[in-house]
């Protein structure tokens, strides 16, 4: 294992003790799909993205959208990491006037490129970002983190024709691969059928990558972005509340609050110990 693969695990961990903590001391948020994209958020914002903290508004910086707004709080961690703002912050997240909302939001959170929550929006508003690099003659890629379930709000399908149709190839979307949602599994709430097949269908490139391993994760985004004949989705295979035993593939988890039991068991299986 490479020193980068193990620094970005050791990171993962670490986030995933914090967003448990986070959330366990706030006793609101979402624990489940914010543990399914550490790695992807991690890979992106600590190997891959050309961003400058202390320049939050660069032109030419990458921009990520977290379209799956209600994983806001590894967001947020990833960007306090990063230097956007200081950890200590986590403790406000939800809190009235706190500039960590539950759902990201541009005018209050260094870093965060648009407000999101209303599932399905976030490809659209990434295709604008993306043709806007062309007319201002910069070069960036923009990523847009989609959630499996997003997957069934019929935009997701308006934007993917209208990536292909303009060829976008400075945008990359990564789905969250998890297979649940909030109400049980997406099999069950609207199947998707097979996903690869359609966005090849609607023109994409597609990749696919075990979404909790940053090693392929970061080779599949450099294959991305080497791609230039249109947009790229990258479908990334996850679990839902991943590296928490009783979160994992439960949808219960998608926004419940943690008990002082749970949290002591969650923490000692994420290799923490409690205060």
């Amino acid at each position: 294992m490479s020193e980068k693969e193990l620094k970005l695990n050791s990171l993962c961990a670490q986030m995933r003790r914090e967003l448990i903590t986070t959330l366990h001391e706030i006793q609101t948020g979402h624990p489940g799909g914010s543990l399914s994209c550490c790695e992807i958020l991690c890979t992106l914002y600590f190997d891959i993205m050309n961003i400058d903290p202390s320049n939050p508004e660069l032109p030419g910086r990458d921009r990520l959208i977290l379209s799956k707004g209600h994983a806001a709080p590894m967001l947020y961690l990833c960007l306090a990491h990063k230097g956007y703002f200081s950890v200590d912050e986590m403790k406000n997240l939800r809190q009235i006037d706190s500039m960590l909302q539950g759902h990201p939001c541009a005018t209050k959170t260094p870093g965060v490129e648009l407000s999101t929550g209303p599932l399905g929006l976030g490809l659209s508003a990434g295709i604008g970002m993306a043709e806007s690099a062309k007319h201002l003659e910069l070069n960036y890629n923009v990523y847009v983190i989609l959630g499996d379930g997003e997957l069934q709000e019929g935009a997701i399908w308006e934007a993917a024709m209208t990536a292909s149709k303009y060829k976008v190839s400075n945008l990359i979307a990564l789905v969250d691969y998890n297979g649940v949602q909030l109400d049980g599994t997406t099999d069950e709430i609207m199947p998707l059928g097979d996903i690869v097949a359609k966005f090849t269908s609607f023109g994409w490139r597609v990749l696919q990558a075990d979404g909790h391993d940053v090693a392929a994760l970061s080779d599949t985004l450099n294959k991305a972005r080497e791609h230039s004949e249109g947009p790229v989705v990258i479908v990334a295979k996850t679990v839902k509340g991943k590296g928490v035993s009783f979160m994992e593939g439960k949808n219960d988890w998608h926004g419940k609050p943690i008990s002082d039991a749970e949290y002591a068991s969650a923490i000692s299986e994420l290799g923490g110990v409690t205060a």
